[in-house]
């Protein structure tokens, strides 16, 4: 059985995003970097992607990567039957990225998403923004700009659903009474 509640919704969501393009504005700046271009994991993190590439008003479009392919546990958990193209219509080769995903656990997501960055080219710089960061890394990733950090139970998952409108989901799989 499993336990489900809503932690946020969208004007919330995007009101947190708002803020997380303010401090992702400062560490541009700080960095130096004018003229970063976006890209979005499928399938929340291009959701939110999109939020940060308007916010930030980019020239280039806004960039989208399916990581089915570059996981390191696809043969365990197969394939994804809706493995979408990854699109990135702008050069890599010299570029400032910021990479946008949903929710970063174990690091991962992210790697993979590296992997297939570099197959574009190779950027100047990635700077890293989730929505949600939670414990339970398993890799040495950590975001540069993190929405939220909320207090999760070891056997709760996250799960932002949208994309319109947006709302975060806290799962918790109980187990049956009298076992």
């Amino acid at each position: 059985m499993t336990e489900l509640r809503t932690f946020m919704q969208h004007d919330a969501i995007v009101d947190l995003i708002g803020g997380m393009c303010h401090v992702l504005k400062k560490r541009l700046h700080e960095r130096r970097i004018q003229d970063p271009a976006v890209i979005g994991i499928h399938t929340g993190g291009g959701w939110v992607a999109g939020h940060v590439h308007a916010n930030l008003g980019c020239d280039d479009p806004l960039g989208l990567l399916d990581i089915s392919f570059y996981r390191d546990d696809f043969t365990r958990i197969g394939v994804n039957p809706q493995v979408r193209p990854s699109r990135i219509e702008f050069e890599v080769e010299g570029r400032d990225i910021v990479l946008v995903d949903d929710v970063i656990q174990s690091g991962r997501t992210i790697r993979a998403a590296m992997n297939e960055i570099f197959d574009f080219g190779r950027p100047r710089s990635i700077t890293l923004v989730c929505l949600i960061e939670r414990g339970g890394r398993q890799l040495p990733i950590q975001p540069d700009v993190a929405g939220l950090r909320p207090p999760l139970q070891s056997d709760e998952h996250i799960r932002l659903n949208g994309p319109d409108p947006l709302s975060l989901e806290i799962s918790r799989k109980r187990q049956p009474r009298g076992t």
